[in-house]
């Protein structure tokens, strides 16, 4: 899956007339080798330790164009912190966000996908994308949670 994310990255930049250059093909090496939600600056900071010479403004610029390309999807958490998860055409999962320590897990379920079908059909919509996002608490931050 790497390998097929890294040539249609390769096939989008070649396509812009954009040269292959090393530090792009770090920073794509790094992005895809975790499963986390990164900010610019959680990626720089992973980078960094392989190439201290990247600038935290080149990483941005790369993520930009991880998103353009298709390979990355940026997400604007409740607390107005932008992440980076990869993704490829025909990808799909849901989150759950915890509003108090940002954690994010990622699911997939057929029922919840069914049912927004059946609904966008009851009122006439073809869906070409969507994103389902649920807020709360984590199992931690909810031990820590005062009982009323």
């Amino acid at each position: 899956m790497i390998l097929q994310k890294k040539s249609a990255f390769n096939q989008f930049a070649a396509a812009r007339g954009l040269r292959s250059t090393r530090q792009r093909d770090l920073i794509l090496d790094v992005f895809l080798s975790t499963h986390e939600h990164l900010s610019v600056e959680e990626l720089y900071l992973k980078v960094k330790v392989s190439a201290p010479g990247i600038g935290q403004a080149t990483v941005y610029r790369t993520l930009k164009l991880f998103a353009e390309a298709g390979l990355a999807r940026e997400m604007t958490l409740s607390d107005g912190q932008t992440r980076y998860e990869h993704v490829m055409a025909g990808e799909h999962h849901d989150h759950l966000i915890c509003s108090r320590c940002a954690t994010i897990v990622e699911f997939e379920d057929a029922t919840i996908e069914r049912l927004q079908n059946e609904i966008a059909a009851r009122h006439g919509f073809s869906i070409r994308s969507h994103r389902l996002e649920l807020y709360g608490l984590c199992p931690a931050c909810k031990e820590t949670v005062p009982v009323p």
